[in-house]
């Protein structure tokens, strides 16, 4: 008998508590307090996940699991499914296969797909990530333990799909060409390149632009969500941010980072491209909103009247907007922020559950 989705919120809800259980183990070192075979099975994956990508460091994998046992407090899944009155309405959905064609640029960064497709009553085909095969697969066992009427709806494969009714796929600029080409006869949100950029005044205490450090070094900055480009006030002095940022020097001791810190920092100098060297990042002048990791570009906006339209000349590239105040119904998120989007910050501004409850 399908589930509810009374019981689907309640079956997330639970799984949200057992996240936090876990992240906490794993602060601790300690998996005698995580009691199932699925919550100590991810609790050993993600001990063991730097081993099989060195970007999924211990740190990382524990702030992506602690951030999703935030997301899924029982009164916020209450509150975003609130909004779908034909989904709270349908007695009984029409269940359908939704392929998800997963990113694997940050741990379990497909999981709010997987949620969607969940709670909108379909059946998830996943296709991993070649650099995220085993988190997410954990995962779903963890859930499917908490709410077994989830395992027929719930399946992972690292080979190419088929046979489904839907698509939802995140990628590059140059692989959601090929997602046009193979998936556009099926609904579809098919996801490119998004940035997001940080916006400075130059009054900003020392508290607030460390807060920002996270928005930038987090998970490396290779979410989409991370900082990669500023917006300063022209003339800026970048000596406090330089400062406040000291603590996050820590990520030059992954070996993959500070590779590309080593080998920016050569191009640079040998072409004698104008930057400033914080000794773990690149501080650059550029134009682009996309930067390589270990660097961050800026620009220097003259007024707030040019800061306003070349915001609105990037809007289709930009993902977050990260500075002091959020804006109700904006891309806009306070400093520190933009890895903790809530459950209705959808990628690309896309409303996934929307896409998912009018499926026919």
């Amino acid at each position: 008998m399908p589930l509810t989705i009374d019981k689907r919120i309640k079956a997330f809800a639970l799984l949200g508590k057992e996240l936090k259980t876990i992240a906490a183990a794993l602060g601790s070192g300690n998996e005698s307090q995580l009691s199932g075979t699925a919550a100590q099975k991810l609790f050993r994956e993600a001990v063991e996940a730097p081993g099989h990508n060195p970007w999924f460091t211990a740190e990382n994998v524990k702030s992506a699991i602690d951030a999703l046992g935030e997301m899924l407090d029982e009164n916020k899944l209450k509150k975003w499914v609130g909004n779908y009155p034909d989904l709270l309405a349908a007695k009984e959905s029409v269940s359908r296969k939704v392929a998800v064609i997963m990113a694997g640029n940050i741990p379990l960064v497909g999981f709010h797909d997987f949620l969607c497709v969940l709670t909108a009553g379909h059946q998830f085909l996943g296709k991993l990530s070649s650099q995220d095969t085993r988190l997410p697969v954990a995962l779903g066992e963890l859930l499917t333990e908490i709410e077994p009427a989830f395992r027929e709806s719930v399946t992972f494969s690292e080979s190419p799909i088929s046979s489904f009714d839907a698509v939802i796929a995140t990628g590059s600029n140059n692989s959601a060409r090929y997602f046009e080409y193979y998936f556009g006869r099926y609904p579809h949100i098919i996801r490119k390149n998004r940035n997001s950029v940080a916006i400075l005044e130059g009054d900003e205490t020392p508290e607030e632009l460390q807060r920002l450090g996270s928005d930038v070094f987090s998970f490396f900055g290779l979410g989409c969500r991370n900082v990669s480009k500023l917006l300063v006030p022209e003339g800026y002095d970048f000596s406090a941010l330089q400062f406040a940022w000291e603590p996050f020097g820590k990520v030059a001791y992954n070996h993959k980072y500070y590779n590309n810190y080593e080998y920016f920092k050569a191009i640079f100098i040998v072409n004698r491209t104008p930057h400033s060297d914080t000794g773990f990042c690149l501080l650059k002048p550029d134009a682009s909103l996309s930067s390589p990791v270990s660097v961050l570009h800026y620009d220097e906006y003259p007024s707030k009247d040019w800061l306003k339209k070349h915001l609105e000349k990037e809007a289709g590239n930009i993902q977050c907007i990260v500075q002091r105040e959020k804006e109700k119904g904006t891309l806009k998120v306070p400093f520190g922020q933009s890895q903790q989007p809530d459950l209705w910050d959808y990628a690309d501004g896309v409303d996934t559950l929307a896409f998912l409850t009018h499926l026919t």
